[in-house]
């Protein structure tokens, strides 16, 4: 299918672009990558036989290679200047036009949907194909090349959603997450709009109802996430009663509300939630999860623009928490902004309880010291947020071992 190309993915160490990196060797193209650092996506790329440049050096690129950068990537990468440069949602574009495809977009749920379209589509013998943001452990990964309906996640942050035409869209909800890229809520809205209008099939999950039944993983906004999913299996020719008895199997993705492991009497999860939206309901699964114990958080904001724009929204979910450690920004593509850090966050949380347990914390390894001290038999401890802070889990379990 894809035979005859050679990509070079540059970053190729992310969940996203490793997942395409998978598929395209699969379908035939000549395929290799760089990334800063090794991860557990460079570990597994280089299994498939991929191989990974650590470090970003122009020498890297092999000759008439089509290079892939995501919205990461900076113009000034030496692996960038004077290359075939497309973006990651371009590629996606393009795979996504070969295959018969199901994209889900939105701005929660998106992984935990797809995973469970993909996840029920395997079950039931269909061998799709599935490109995911994050690790569905059932599936084995993020990404495979099967023969049949093509699985993806569409990105809105950078507005490449716009490129793909699947055969059945699905939108899981609505919400101001990048203001970097956009201005409004509105302006969100009008962007999923204009997608959902150029596709035969749409699954709209603000219009569907949570499903009744229990399901492997908690949480209200999992039984919307399986209502869009069991809506775009319908539309995908899956009897909802054939789905609907298989989809309980599902058990999440990774680092949505993921245990990591218990020591000392005390639970330890982790969770990819920066939004204020994400981390109520990952908050209020772990109230629940507690039952009589106490809720301790790890919380690492995530780009500088988000922590600017919505810090007391994030404090005021984290006021759900009984003692709450926020470390510094992760800055991921962006540059630092001033006066924007993860004590704007702390300030809000004080604001809003006086007297809560709250400490600022910039480095990650003493954000973990100071909850594991303050740790008890019965409590959890939750570690949220996009960017390193699930390195925080381990250390956590160290600590209280």
């Amino acid at each position: 299918m894809l035979e005859g190309r050679r990509f070079w993915f540059v970053g190729i160490g992310g969940a996203g672009m490793s997942a395409l990196a998978l598929v395209t060797k699969e379908w035939g193209a000549e395929v290799g990558g760089s990334d800063r650092a090794r991860s557990s996506y460079v570990e597994r790329l280089e299994a498939a036989g991929i191989a990974v440049a650590i470090g970003h050096d122009a020498a890297n690129v092999p000759e008439g290679a089509e290079v892939i950068v995501s919205s990461a990537i900076g113009p000034d990468n030496p692996e960038v200047a004077g290359s075939d440069v497309r973006r990651r949602g371009e590629l996606l574009a393009e795979l996504v036009s070969l295959r018969p495809s199901i994209v889900v977009a939105g701005a929660h749920g998106k992984t935990t949907t797809a995973g469970m379209i993909a996840f029920c589509l395997e079950r039931l013998g269909c061998d799709p194909a599935f490109l995911i943001g994050g690790e569905i452990p059932q599936l084995g990964g993020n990404a495979r090349a099967g023969e049949g309906w093509l699985v993806a996640e569409g990105d809105e942050s950078d507005r490449s959603l716009e490129l793909l035409r699947p055969q059945i869209a699905v939108l899981t909800n609505v919400e101001l997450d990048h203001h970097a890229t956009f201005a409004s809520e509105a302006e969100v809205r009008e962007l999923f709009e204009r997608w959902l209008a150029a596709a035969p099939a749409v699954v709209r999950g603000a219009a569907l109802e949570p499903v009744a039944f229990e399901l492997g993983v908690p949480g209200r906004h999992n039984r919307l996430n399986a209502a869009a999913a069991l809506e775009a299996l319908e539309l995908a020719g899956v009897p909802r009663e054939v789905a609907e008895a298989v989809l309980p199997e599902f058990r999440g993705a990774g680092r949505r509300f993921e245990r990591r492991g218990e020591a000392g009497g005390v639970e330890v999860f982790d969770d990819y939630g920066h939004h204020p939206s994400e981390i109520a309901v990952t908050l209020e699964a772990a109230r629940s999860a507690a039952g009589a114990g106490r809720v301790l958080v790890v919380f690492q904001p995530h780009l500088f623009s988000r922590t600017r724009h919505v810090a007391a929204e994030l404090a005021e979910s984290l006021a759900a928490a009984d003692a709450v450690a926020v470390t510094d920004v992760y800055a991921a593509r962006e540059e630092p902004l001033p006066g924007v850090d993860g004590k704007l966050v702390v300030d809000e949380l004080l604001s809003r309880r006086p007297g809560m347990t709250v400490a600022w914390m910039p480095a990650l390894e003493d954000a973990v010291r100071f909850l594991s001290r303050r740790a008890r038999p019965g409590d959890l401890v939750l570690t949220i947020g996009a960017g390193d802070v699930e390195r925080a889990g381990p250390l956590i379990l160290e600590e209280l071992g």
